[in-house]
């Protein structure tokens, strides 16, 4: 994408919007906007970044609502392209920032619990009432400050109260993620939920049947990526979403594993995490079956396979397992991943299991030190790759972890032993 075409060539010079070439997102928003009101428009600060400056909070992204239409945004600036053209939005770019610009809209039928069938561009007022949520439905002029609120968001956010713009029903029913998206505001923002809202909510909970499942898992992650990730757990439960997004049987309970996992956890491990804190109390608990249900990547789910396996080594086998066997299971990538969610519910084994892979920690090597002997020193000794040979490299390197095996002299001694019939 091209620069944006300068103002100044539009009618007016506006020195104030040029900037160093690396400021920041909401320098880059204010810059656009402003260009947009140089040329007689409208435009606004809308949704998320304004809810998020009210509560303290630093937005990553700011989206602009105008009243000018995709057309006249392309003849401000040049590059500018449509990714929704059909719902007035627009992408601009400003110096190494790209921001979102929409076109205030009213939206027509929605058909199937995503999009409407159509549009009309409208006024600010109208655009804000199409909104989900009274905290997402107020804009901000960008330079001034002045809040422009619509729908008593700002009275709801002081509050600290979610609430449907209008008929809660209708506006779940427009976007059958609205109720994924209430989870994790509530739970983020620390907020309480209006009666008739939560009760929608609990109504239109089935519904997340028919919405793709790309979806569904992106709102879990962004869910189990924040702190507050146990209180959207209890959310979910509470409300049944549990049961559609993850096509089990609704579960509720104590979920003291997610609650005790540290903030910075990968959502492989809150996975494990919860799925273990369900174990016992859902009729139908499947691990694997959450990869497609939360549309999860390969690698997120294989650490989350991970940290179920160490886990139930831990629970079951750890103590009679050899010096090599626990070495190889500390030595593992997630291992400390599943100790932390075993914490949860056992701290006092987990603080024993740590203080005894300390301790093998400092042995000579380590946990994991490079073997004395590979498959190369294998081959320099005469001997051909097969299931004999990998069952040899395996045999000395756990006599190495013993500390039975201490150089590499040794360990090819232990490989002709080990060899001869």
């Amino acid at each position: 994408m091209s620069e944006p075409e300068s103002p100044s060539t539009r009618g007016g010079s506006r020195e104030s919007v040029e900037h160093p070439r690396n400021f920041g997102a909401r320098a880059a928003a204010v810059a656009v906007a402003s260009a947009i009101i140089d040329q007689g428009f409208i435009a606004y600060f809308a949704g998320g970044c304004v809810r998020d400056e009210i509560l303290g909070l630093a937005p990553t992204d700011f989206d602009i609502a105008t009243d000018a239409t995709p057309d006249e945004i392309a003849k401000i600036f040049r590059g500018a392209r449509g990714v929704g053209e059909s719902f007035g939005v627009m992408l601009v770019r400003w110096k190494d920032r790209v921001v979102e610009v929409a076109t205030f809209r009213a939206d027509g039928v929605y058909h199937d619990g995503r999009r409407p069938s159509d549009i009309r561009f409208t006024t600010a007022e109208e655009d804000a009432h199409r909104r989900d949520f009274t905290i997402n439905g107020l804009f901000r002029h960008p330079t001034t400050g002045e809040i422009v609120d619509f729908v008593k968001g700002q009275e709801d956010l002081a509050k600290r109260v979610l609430r449907a713009i209008g008929d809660p029903v209708a506006r779940l029913r427009e976007d059958r993620l609205r109720t994924l998206r209430a989870v994790r505001f509530v739970a983020r923002f620390e907020l309480t939920v209006d009666p008739e809202t939560e009760h929608a909510i609990c109504d239109a909970a089935r519904d997340l049947v028919g919405v793709s499942r790309e979806r569904i898992g992106g709102e879990f992650r962004r869910m189990f990526s924040h702190r507050t990730r146990a209180r959207a757990v209890q959310l979910i439960e509470k409300w049944g979403l549990d049961a559609p997004a993850l096509g089990e049987s609704n579960s509720t309970g104590p979920c003291e594993r997610v609650e005790r996992i540290p903030d910075e956890a990968s959502f492989g491990t809150v996975l494990a995490a919860w799925w273990l804190d369900r174990r016992g109390r859902a009729d139908s608990v499947k691990p694997g079956e959450w990869r497609s249900t939360l549309n999860t990547s390969g690698s997120e789910w294989k650490q989350c396979g991970e940290i179920l396996d160490i886990i139930a080594t831990l629970e079951g086998s750890w103590e009679g397992l050899s010096t090599a066997q626990k070495k190889r299971l500390a030595a593992r990538m997630d291992f400390n991943s599943a100790l932390s969610v075993l914490f949860g519910i056992d701290a006092r084994r987990v603080h024993e299991i740590r203080l005894e892979v300390d301790g093998l920690a400092l042995e000579p090597g380590g946990l994991a030190p490079m073997p004395f002997l590979t498959g190369v020193d294998l081959i320099a000794l005469g001997h051909a790759p097969g299931p004999k040979f990998k069952a040899i490299l395996e045999q000395i390197y756990d006599r190495q972890l013993e500390g039975h095996v201490t150089s590499n002299e040794q360990a090819v001694v232990e490989a002709r032993t080990l060899w001869t019939p």
